[in-house]
């Protein structure tokens, strides 16, 4: 895969990008993340990337020749036929373990990322295939939320994680959160590992590591239950622990 981002502020990625699961994506040639500015776009002496707003207001908004150019110039020069351009902005849908999944099947992800008061709204409607919001808030800019969706995406590309089952096992990838994990040692301070986790028996593994999953997701987050994938007998023994 190969990972385009826009940004005013490309420093801002030299970090995150450079260690843990991401480094090694792209030391595999798994993932390919280019950075580019979009002001080498912009005309003009100062390379002016923003302006006033049009029926007044405050703040600056990003004007829509830069970034038209950056985008047109990034498929001109690269030759991938299932790309996606994704503009990042709280006004788009959340972000969530879904989204990670479907965006890993691109070839291409191209990332918008905004600041000041937002984007000419040519941006928006004609520019991007889609906006992306990673919650109810806002940050100074897009940076960030370009960062965690690579993060995540890069997750799903297969032979990125050091188990092929990783990613399978994360939280919400099949819409319920993670069970609780165990390393040595088998008894520490008084609290030990449960006794099914070394017994050998898969399968009661696999049962217990279940239950333990919806138990999390109904105290945390029950509202995911609601369009989680349960069969008869998760559904028979959320309604005990909801009894209890």
């Amino acid at each position: 895969m190969r990972i385009d981002i826009l940004s005013l502020f490309p420093a801002m990625f030299a970090g995150p990008f450079g260690d843990s699961i991401t480094k090694r994506a792209i030391a595999k040639g798994i993932l390919n993340i280019h950075i580019m500015n979009p002001r080498d776009f912009a005309e003009g002496k100062h390379k002016q990337m923003d302006d006033t707003p049009y029926g007044g207001g405050s703040g600056m908004v990003i004007k829509p020749e830069p970034m038209f150019k950056a985008v047109r110039f990034i498929k001109e020069t690269t030759n991938y036929q299932k790309r996606r351009v994704l503009l990042m902005s709280p006004e788009g849908a959340v972000f969530n373990q879904a989204k990670a999944k479907e965006l890993a099947e691109y070839d291409q992800l191209i990332f918008i990322c905004g600041h000041y008061e937002g984007f000419d709204a040519r941006i928006t409607e004609n520019l991007a295939d889609e906006i992306i919001s990673i919650g109810d808030f806002v940050l100074t800019g897009g940076e960030l939320p370009a960062m965690m969706i690579t993060d995540a995406v890069s997750r799903m590309l297969p032979e990125v994680l050091g188990s092929s089952e990783s990613a399978s096992t994360d939280s919400f990838y099949n819409g319920l959160l993670e069970h609780p994990q165990y390393t040595k040692p088998r008894e520490f301070e008084g609290m030990k590992v449960p006794d099914v986790l070394v017994s050998g028996d898969h399968a009661k593994i696999a049962q217990w590591r279940r239950e333990k999953s919806l138990e999390v997701t109904l105290k945390n987050r029950p509202d995911l239950l609601e369009k989680a994938q349960l069969s008869e007998k998760d559904r028979s023994y959320l309604e005990q622990l909801q009894s209890k």
